[in-house]
């Protein structure tokens, strides 16, 4: 059942990638790094994961992909979908706790390889459009800069899920957008207050590309998780930032 589920789900995505009229944007410069070998991370919020294998493709992709799936039940059929595209996924999450630090090294491990990986900084179960730390980990341990990417359709559908996600439409003659974002590096000997201040550029510049490429098909934009959706922690940590400023 499963994974007549995970078939149907890869044919809806082909579905609405050939009925739509698709076009890349920004795609010149991570295309340069594919042609040179070179490793990289992918960011993009979880709201966006659906038509990423197509994303990919885009750019002539041609090194190993490894994509950063929850280990959660709903994880693991997104790993057997996407596996219809030919990309390979590594069970965990972008945060500190369970099943975090296991992810972090194959993540390393993959790149180290000359393998590009993609990660949800905000997966796997939220805040909204919040970054975690692991992405920003992820590069400065790899050495590999984070290229911010999305998506948008112009016929789509929002589902009212902690991550707001995005359902384009197969409608024919729709308009898509994969959406490149310039690369964001990470130094490897930056310091805690250093680190932050990458996981907020890399939050704020994929919020950025995300919401302009909505607006350019004439599209609401999606807000990142306001405080009455955060944690207590991460409430604490946003108020004791601003209270700094």
């Amino acid at each position: 059942m499963r994974s007549t589920l995970c078939w149907i789900a890869a044919a809806y995505v082909r579905l609405v990638r050939v009925t739509g009229r698709w076009k890349t944007e920004g795609g010149d410069l991570p295309a340069q790094y594919l042609r040179d070998g070179k490793p990289f991370i992918v960011a993009f919020w979880h709201q966006r994961l659906l038509m990423m294998p197509y994303t990919w493709r885009a750019v002539g992709g041609d090194l190993p992909f490894h994509m950063l799936i929850s280990s959660h039940r709903d994880g693991e059929i997104i790993s057997r979908t996407v596996a219809h595209f030919g990309i390979q996924t590594i069970a965990g999450s972008t945060g500190v706790g369970k099943g975090g630090a296991a992810a972090l090294r194959q993540i390393i491990k993959a790149l180290k390889a000359g393998d590009v990986v993609g990660m949800t900084p905000d997966g796997p179960r939220g805040p909204r459009m919040r970054a975690s730390d692991g992405v920003v980990q992820a590069a400065r341990m790899g050495g590999v800069p984070v290229f911010p990417l999305t998506y948008s359709a112009s016929s789509r559908k929002i589902f009212k899920s902690w991550d707001r996600f995005v359902l384009p439409l197969p409608v024919p003659f729709s308009r898509g957008v994969f959406h490149w974002g310039e690369p964001v590096f990470v130094e490897r000997k930056l310091d805690d207050a250093g680190l932050e201040a990458k996981r907020l550029e890399i939050e704020n510049a994929l919020t950025k590309l995300t919401q302009d490429t909505d607006r350019d098909l004439g599209l609401d934009v999606i807000t990142p998780a306001g405080p009455d959706e955060l944690p207590k922690q991460k409430r604490s940590e946003i108020a004791a930032g601003e209270t700094g400023k």
